[in-house]
């Protein structure tokens, strides 16, 4: 049975905005977890927590005999302080991947050890137009960006004197808007737009007193941008689906209206029977889909496979533009993403 998810546009939407709205790069994600734990509580779901910090959903089935695992990552692309110049400004190290040339002029929060936050902007070291005859010119990357925080400061002492140092966390804002369209523009759609289908999921289950036909848990990794997040799944599970934004791009079927069906990413084919699988539920149930080969893309699947799980694993996801830059999804994208979920947990 597929489900009729248009009543809950606002809702995903909802989901969506109060994820992106917890600044949370990898190794620095807690706002984002308890943000996630806290509607999944509140919708009356059991959770717990890995020493490592996943957060788990724990989602009980009619039948008990399997056990399917979904999971989504909550952490995302940011900096890190790595040093200080002698005239105050920060010097950065990415997280992750994000597209440096895209956060020339960005918005910014530094993070310090002690609790403070501070504002800044990402800029790079020729700034000025007027000035620098290289201003348009100059590369953006790690050599040559730099933030210029919101505190009157001119030398390294001073910034010291703020309490930011190396190591501290540099979170720039996600500028997340939807249009009357039915775009939801946002940095970070990867992966917390999938996050927020999954949670949408959940509350669509529990107004229509619906189960899985297996026990599932479904799981927000908070590692997967650096490679590590699908390490620790639970050793119960039978099979896990990844639930991650799917590609779009030169060579690439999917849109922002669909959701896309990876068959094989650089770390390999996913299992063969499960994308079978989907790829029939969608075909029969006419949900929008696309199935793809991602040629510069890993998952927590592939890291749960490396670390030596014994487990199928597929990976589909609402098609997002610009990945790792400015990034864009459509409602449609997002609906078709919860459709198949639902039929790949066979709810009634």
């Amino acid at each position: 049975m597929k489900w009729d998810v248009t009543p809950y546009r606002d809702t995903v939407m909802e989901y969506a905005k109060a994820l992106l709205s917890q600044d949370s790069p990898s190794g620095f994600t807690l706002r984002a977890v308890e943000a996630a734990e806290n509607l999944a509580r509140g919708l009356g779901y059991e959770t717990r927590r890995s020493r490592k910090g996943n957060l788990t959903i724990l989602v009980p089935g009619r039948e008990h005999e399997k056990k399917v695992g979904l999971c989504a990552h909550v952490d995302t692309l940011g900096l890190m302080v790595r040093s200080v110049t002698a005239d105050g400004k920060l010097l950065i190290t990415k997280v992750g991947g994000p597209l440096l040339p895209t956060l020339d002029g960005e918005y910014c929060r530094i993070y310090t050890r002690d609790g403070r936050v501070y504002t800044g902007t990402i800029l790079s070291l020729s700034p000025a137009a007027h000035v620098e005859d290289d201003a348009g010119t100059r590369p953006r990357n790690e050599q040559s960006m730099a933030v210029r925080v919101d505190e009157v400061v001119s030398t390294a002492e001073d910034v010291a004197a703020l309490g930011i140092a190396p190591g501290d966390y540099v979170c720039y804002d996600p500028k997340t808007l939807v249009t009357p369209s039915g775009f939801l523009k946002s940095r970070f759609l990867d992966d917390k737009a999938s996050a927020a289908c999954l949670l949408t999921v959940l509350k669509i289950l529990r107004d229509l007193g619906q189960l899985p036909r297996y026990d599932a848990e479904i799981t927000f990794t908070v590692y997967e941008e650096v490679g590590h997040g699908g390490a620790t799944f639970s050793e119960s599970l039978d099979e896990l689906l990844a639930v991650d934004m799917g590609c779009i791009g030169a060579e690439l079927t999917c849109t922002e209206e669909q959701v896309s069906i990876c068959a094989k990413d650089s770390a390999g084919p996913y299992d063969y029977a499960m994308v079978t699988r989907l790829v029939e539920l969608s075909r029969a149930n006419g949900v929008d889909y696309a199935v793809d080969v991602y040629p510069h893309y890993s998952s927590d699947a592939a890291v749960a496979w490396k670390s030596g799980r014994d487990l199928p694993a597929a990976l589909i996801g609402p098609g997002v533009h610009a990945s790792h830059g400015m990034e864009r999804t459509h409602w449609h994208g997002l609906k078709a993403t919860m459709e198949l979920v639902g039929l790949y947990l066979d709810c009634e």
